[in-house]
């Protein structure tokens, strides 16, 4: 057995490419291998800004010979599908065998030298490599049959058990010598195999492992910190970019005025993460320190006192570009800033961002006064909306676009804003994935959900909702977000009434502010809608495009939307559920009544019927409900039969549990009871069990038959009160 090393050496591996490469040199290595039969005892992976490499163990000299067994065509099939099977094996038709009149070949492959596979495979792996960006160099480039990589390749290094593998590609010839650091190391890396090839390029500045080097990155990041009573804010991506832009990390510290901290934190931790890939610290207080670490690639002989004011140079002009951005963003008003949102075009069909504004502060005070969001200013909501999206245009925005919101926040409050407008700026993106914290101030609230239900029904209503596995306008984690808003703060929103609401003014305004160009609606039409033809003042145009269909079109489209739309909350409900261990099929049985859109209450009512199946009352209910379906799905009620009166004392006895029952049940689900409401389901148990113990529904009467089946209706019906449990598995 023999280790084998490889190593691909090019100019640098861009950070972000760098592990996902590593892995695939892995896969796709051993994928090659396997097609021979060989198969390594395990495979290190590494890598470097300057090189990817792998040690495979454990493998054999030679391959061992394999025999494949494949089924060909019948004996009596035509003559071309004996033809290309042949073709496929190589045999002729003497070496196969007959086998019950189907055609069978045996082919041996005798074992192959290690060396010789691996010869065939890395090429393969090289000109297959997956990398998201790729380059061809060089003369060879001006043909696309060059070979692609991520960087110009320049050397390869191909060792099995100390000897070099026969290797060439694009004329690069593999041999064992490779490079060390480029200011560390002078001359080639002779390497005599797979066991010394860590320990020379460490000897030679480079520590090939990645891992290691995230390991040295956070260990000295975290000592040069605690020198100067910091501590750096975790940040482990940062860590990993790093140890991807270096061969030997070396973690320096430095400090920069403090008077840059007048500008907002997070600004100051972007312009340090983000554009100096910089670590950001703490003082003992908790509070931003004034210093930063950032990683050297070179072990300075001024111990990096160098390197350290280079970068406080770089990142002194940055905070200045970042508090000049400040100073002047806070110029201007954040209702002036709203204006320019007119330049900004949301969706072409849905209009600008100013007219999003518009909508989402109608619709954000309408929450409010429907006291669906209690506890809200509803001038405040509708104020802080109209400002929300205004930081979208500010310098400071421009720059850090991850500060939307954010920057608004603070811009509101150096105006003087009240905390609640300057809060609900700040937050209203909220939650935005599934770790982010769900707001719970008032207005904070109603904007964030505004926002969210405005944005959900205008792409459905304009027939952009998701397909598949796309989702451009994010539509999901919209309505994801709109789910948790509304459980936890206990929302009693109806979402047929908020999509009517939203729908209107979407109508209203796209159709007769943005798209006069395209048609008239006529009045009938618009009342359909809540508005008021009489708006529409302008008689030339109105005249000019009577008749024309694309409005009605858009129109139609748009009513339409709120089965999509309602839908898809309850395809996200049960996405949603599914973590809190709630069944999807019960979150069915509950929507398929039809009529609840309320989702806390459906919530309610869905944890009320899976405590309830889960009880024997439950299970037996259950079966008794569907069998009671399954015969009326089979058998017709003849209204022109006069059931009969019950007259078997099981019949009566069914009879009499529904009169208690129905009643008791419907109450309990109005008054949003709905323990009590399965409670009242549960009673029926014993007498449906009983009923088909004795009972004969399918009587030759035909008044009993027809009584019995219009009992069986009433089961059915009394069940529906809670949820359609032909919805429910199991």
């Amino acid at each position: 057995m023999s280790d084998f090393l490889l190593e691909l050496r090019c100019e640098e591996i861009p950070a972000r490419m760098q592990l996902k490469a590593s892995d695939d040199l892995a896969r796709l290595f051993a994928e090659e291998l396997g097609k021979a039969g060989l198969k390594p005892a395990a495979i290190d992976s590494f890598v470097t800004p300057r090189r990817l490499a792998l040690i495979a163990r454990d493998l054999p000299l030679e391959t061992a010979a394999v025999s494949e067994e494949f089924k060909g065509p019948r004996t009596s099939a035509p003559a071309q599908a004996l033809e290309g099977f042949l073709r496929k094996t190589g045999l002729t038709q003497d070496q196969l065998e007959d086998r019950d009149g189907v055609w069978f070949a045996v082919v041996n492959k005798p074992g192959r030298a290690t060396a010789d596979v691996l010869a065939q495979a890395v090429p393969a792996v090289v000109r297959a490599f997956p990398w998201p960006k790729s380059m061809r160099w060089g003369t060879a480039s001006q043909t696309t049959e060059s070979l692609r990589w991520v960087r110009p390749l320049q050397g390869i290094i191909a060792l099995l058990g100390g000897e070099v593998v026969d290797i060439e590609i694009d004329g690069i010839v593999a041999g064992r010598e490779t490079v060390g650091h480029r200011f560390h190391s002078t001359g080639p890396v002779s390497i005599d195999g797979a066991d010394d090839y860590v320990e020379k390029l460490r000897a030679a500045y480079v520590i090939a492992c990645h891992q290691e080097r995230q390991a040295i990155i956070a260990a000295k990041a975290d000592e040069a910190a605690a020198a100067h009573g910091y501590s750096v804010i975790e940040d482990q991506g940062l860590v990993a970019e790093n140890a991807g832009l270096t061969e030997w990390p070396v973690p320096l510290l430095g400090d920069f005025d403090p008077a840059f901290l007048e500008v907002p934190p997070e600004v100051i931790q972007l312009t340090l993460r983000i554009n100096q890939k910089y670590f950001v610290l703490r003082d003992a207080d908790g509070k931003l320190a004034p210093a930063f670490i950032c990683t050297a690639n070179i072990e300075a002989k001024d111990g990096g006192a160098a390197i350290v004011t280079g970068n406080r140079k770089v990142l002194a002009a940055r905070l200045s570009d970042a508090r000049f951005f400040w100073e002047q963003d806070r110029k201007i008003a954040l209702a002036d800033q709203a204006k320019k949102l007119e330049r900004i075009t949301f969706h072409e069909k849905l209009g600008t961002v100013a007219d999003k504004v518009e909508r989402v502060a109608k619709l954000a005070r309408w929450l409010v006064e429907e006291d669906i969001v209690k506890g809200a200013d509803a001038d405040q909501a509708e104020q802080a909306a109209r400002l929300a999206k205004a930081d979208l245009v500010t310098e400071m925005v421009g720059e850090f676009p991850e500060l939307q919101g954010v920057m608004g926040g603070y811009y509101a409050r150096a105006e003087g804003l009240p905390d609640a407008i300057a809060d609900a700026i700040r937050d209203h993106y909220k939650p935005v994935g599934q770790g982010d914290d769900v707001p719970t101030a008032p207005v904070t609230v109603a904007v964030s959900l505004a926002d969210k239900l405005d944005t959900l029904v205008g792409f459905f209503g304009i027939e952009q909702g998701p397909t598949g596995s796309k989702d451009p306008f994010a539509l999901r984690r919209a309505a994801l977000s709109v789910l948790r808003l509304l459980d936890r703060n206990g929302l009693r929103l109806k979402l047929k009434q908020a999509h009517a609401f939203a729908l209107s003014d979407h109508v209203y305004r796209h159709v007769f502010l943005n798209t006069k160009a395209l048609a008239d609606v006529d009045a009938q039409t618009l009342a359909k809608f809540g508005l008021d033809a009489s708006k529409v003042t302008d008689v030339e145009w109105q005249a000019a495009n009577l008749g024309r269909p694309e409005i009605k079109s858009f129109v139609s489209a748009f009513a339409a939307s709120d089965v999509p739309f309602l839908d898809f909350f309850a395809d996200r409900l049960k996405v949603q559920q599914k973590e809190a261990g709630v069944r999807h099929d019960l979150i069915d049985a509950v929507f398929a009544l039809g009529g609840e859109d309320d989702l806390v209450r459906l919530l309610a009512r869905v944890k009320a019927l899976q405590s309830f199946v889960a009880t024997d009352d439950g299970a037996n209910l259950l079966a008794g409900y569907k069998r009671a379906a399954n015969i009326l799905k089979k058998e017709v009620i003849d209204s022109a039969i006069a059931p009969a009166a019950p007259s078997e004392a099981d019949e009566i006895a069914l009879a009499q549990a529904l009169d208690a029952a129905e009643p008791l049940a419907a109450t309990a689900v109005q008054d949003e009871r709905f323990e009590d409401a399965m409670a009242a389901l549960a009673s029926l148990r014993a007498p449906i069990d009983a009923f088909f113990e004795t009972v004969t529904v399918n009587d030759s009467d035909p008044a009993k038959r027809s009584a019995r089946l219009a009992l069986l209706a009433r089961v059915r019906n009394a069940v529906h009160t809670v949820a359609d449990f032909s919805k429910i598995t199991g």
